[in-house]
């Protein structure tokens, strides 16, 4: 069992940055695949970035290529978003996900264990 905890939200301008942080508690978080997802009002939730159990491997989202960066500390049990150059369309509550299986998936049905959500507002 692991539980995810989502911080770092929060209400910043076009062109800004925030760093959202995801701490996991459970014996097994270095074994999982970690996942962003984000999602905005009235749509679907949406992969935003991943990265497998070991960092080797990491994917994002078109839309966020080149502006979003995720990591991960498997000492600290922790993995985050760096989030640079915001957009007004990167509004959304913004998801921490584990991963049980092998790779690195971008569907949200994959993924086991979900944090609360941390709300990301970018102004225009």
């Amino acid at each position: 069992q692991v539980q995810l905890v989502e911080s770092g939200g929060g209400l910043v301008q076009a062109g800004g940055s925030l760093r959202l942080s995801c701490a996991a508690s459970g014996r097994s978080f270095s074994s999982y695949a970690m996942g962003w997802f984000r999602q905005a009002p009235a749509k679907e939730r949406e992969f935003v970035a991943g990265i497998t159990w070991n960092s080797a491997t990491t994917h994002y989202a078109y839309s966020v290529k080149g502006r979003f960066t995720i990591s991960r500390d498997n000492a600290k049990n922790t993995v985050a978003l760096q989030m640079n150059s915001l957009k007004p369309e990167d509004t959304a509550v913004y998801y921490c996900a584990a991963d049980r299986g092998i790779g690195l998936s971008v569907i949200a049905g994959n993924y086991d264990y979900w944090g609360q959500g941390t709300q990301v507002t970018v102004s225009s």
